[in-house]
């Protein structure tokens, strides 16, 4: 969308003239522009925040050449979009209705939920040693290969 799209856009939802509108844009760009200039940063709630950013001065390399350029300092402007813009932009999908149960389930009380720590490590056990079996014998006939 570029500025007189934008005057449309403000002319139809507010309904003033596009005179009315034209002037309405160029005042809500000039404020921006002016504040960011002197150093201000401009937050427009829902929408989000322009931040005046400064960059020192340089040397950079001239690609083709390699010469050495000097680039002044200069400054920037930064934009940080609303919480609410992002919202829009980004909607998040619809959890998982057996996730949301297996949530919301009560944990067991008692000797069940004291026991679960103590199975866990055993599983957890159970499967180093697992892993480690599988890897010894590997190495045994990896061994016996060399020998011959």
């Amino acid at each position: 969308m570029n500025r007189s799209e934008l005057v449309d856009q403000v002319e139809t939802a507010t309904g003033l003239d596009r005179r009315q509108s034209e002037s309405a844009v160029k005042a809500v760009v000039d404020a921006v522009i002016g504040e960011i200039k002197s150093g201000g940063k401009v937050s427009i709630f829902g929408f989000g925040t322009f931040t005046p950013t400064s960059r020192a001065a340089r040397v950079g390399r001239n690609p083709q050449t390699g010469a050495a350029v000097n680039i002044a300092a200069s400054t920037g402007v930064k934009f940080s979009p609303a919480t609410a813009l992002k919202a829009l932009l980004n909607p998040k999908p619809a959890a998982k209705k057996s996730a949301a149960k297996k949530a919301s389930a009560p944990a067991k009380k008692g000797a069940a939920a004291a026991s679960a720590p103590a199975a866990q490590k055993a599983s957890a056990s159970a499967k180093k040693s697992e892993t480690a079996k599988k890897a010894a014998p590997a190495k045994k006939s990896a061994k016996s290969s060399k020998k011959k």
